[in-house]
């Protein structure tokens, strides 16, 4: 056994056959087992001459294919291997392959994200194959601006939101962005319905001219605060934030102040699923300012001009705050609560939300709808509203 070198194996799941045959065989030792006990014989030169001559059938011939994805889109990139070789190949453009491969050997199919395949050549000159997602990984992975890539080989700050954080008693989705993610800065200038967008940057501003408003891409398509903002966290599939200038390199100097990456849900395979969500919030201030009654603020008006000078005239007469005491002619000696007549104790707001998806595999489809009723607490008279 002077040629045999000294090897380590580790294998699980196999056979005592299928490693002599892998690491044995090869070097022209046949081998017997007898109960425990395996027996190494050395081939004769006869028997390896005639393990040189390769019958017609059992040569390597061309095998071509096409690999697709469930959809029917061809996959290129693919990796196509010789099971047990170092030989592959690697599909162009159209998914299409060709391999030299001999009627025994076993390919292997593979992409990233899918389930790998092994297939036996059996003769077959022709091997198209069907890869399937590899669900089980894809909360390991990260969308980037040029691929997918696992989340530990990207070395940037990027933060995932879940689209179930965004939901907020409000219509607009900017507002939810504040205290659900650091160093994402928000603030609100108006609770003006329909102008009521949050203004937010990310991690300070890092341009001139104080543009500090990020880069906002919606499936792929820069789009507004506006329309960041009219969305529903139930029509979102993903929420990022690119937060450094490692993550948002690829960008160039539009996602110097950062990169939001929204990315919407789509139909899947299957029956029409209907969904439903309606919503009903309450608002009101969180606290209201005491003010002084008319009667009081007379009086304390003409306590502080005299207090200032004693001999100053008064601003309100005795008769004019006796009246007012008495309620006598309530237009020309007014007590009116203003606050009461202008501001309502709270109001309601109603957001509805209606999304259909469904479809085959030829289309696949997702049609939401969304309706909004923003009241304000200023009391408005209907005709005016």
């Amino acid at each position: 056994f002077e040629d045999l070198e000294v090897i380590s194996v580790i294998e699980r799941e196999s056979s005592v056959e299928s490693i002599l045959d892998k690491y044995i065989v090869p070097h022209g030792y046949y081998y017997e087992i007898d109960d425990k006990t395996v027996i190494l014989r050395k081939k004769t030169q006869d028997e390896l001459e005639s393990e040189r001559i390769i019958p017609a059938e059992q040569q390597d011939k061309k095998v071509t294919g096409t690999i697709r994805d469930k959809d029917g889109v061809p996959l290129p990139g693919a990796t196509i291997t010789v099971f047990g070789t170092p030989r592959g190949v690697i599909t162009d453009v159209d998914g299409t392959f060709t391999i030299e491969a001999s009627p025994d050997d076993k390919l292997i199919f593979s992409f990233i994200g899918m389930e790998s395949q092994e297939i036996l050549v059996n003769g077959q000159t022709t091997i198209n194959v069907t890869l399937l997602d590899k669900t089980e990984e894809l909360d390991d992975v990260t969308v980037v601006a040029y691929a997918k890539q696992k989340k530990e080989s990207v070395l940037a700050s990027i933060e995932t939101v879940r689209p179930e954080d965004l939901r907020v008693p409000a219509s607009n989705l900017t507002t939810a962005l504040a205290g659900r993610m650091s160093g994402v800065i928000s603030y609100q200038r108006s609770g003006e319905p329909g102008q009521d967008n949050a203004q937010f940057f990310i991690r300070g501003v890092t341009t001139f001219g104080y543009a500090k408003s990020p880069l906002i891409l919606i499936d792929g398509i820069e789009l507004t605060a506006t329309d960041l903002g009219r969305l529903h966290p139930d029509d979102i599939a993903a929420f990022s934030i690119m937060k450094d200038a490692t993550a948002t390199a690829l960008y160039g100097a539009r996602g110097a102040n950062g990169v939001i990456l929204v990315t919407t849900k789509e139909g899947k395979e299957g029956a029409a699923k209907v969904s439903i969500r309606f919503e009903n919030s309450f608002s009101q201030p969180t606290q209201n300012i005491d003010f002084a009654d008319p009667i009081t603020y007379m009086k304390m008006h003409n306590e502080a001009v005299r207090t200032r000078d004693p001999l100053g005239f008064l601003p309100y007469s005795q008769a004019k705050i006796e009246n007012t005491i008495n309620g006598r002619n309530s237009n020309v000696y007014p007590q009116t609560d203003w606050q009461d007549e202008l501001i309502k104790d709270r109001t309601m707001n109603q957001r509805l939300n209606i999304n259909m998806s469904g479809g085959g595999k030829v289309a696949r489809y997702y049609i939401a709808a969304s309706a909004t009723k923003d009241n304000g607490i200023l009391k408005v008279d209907d005709a005016n509203d």
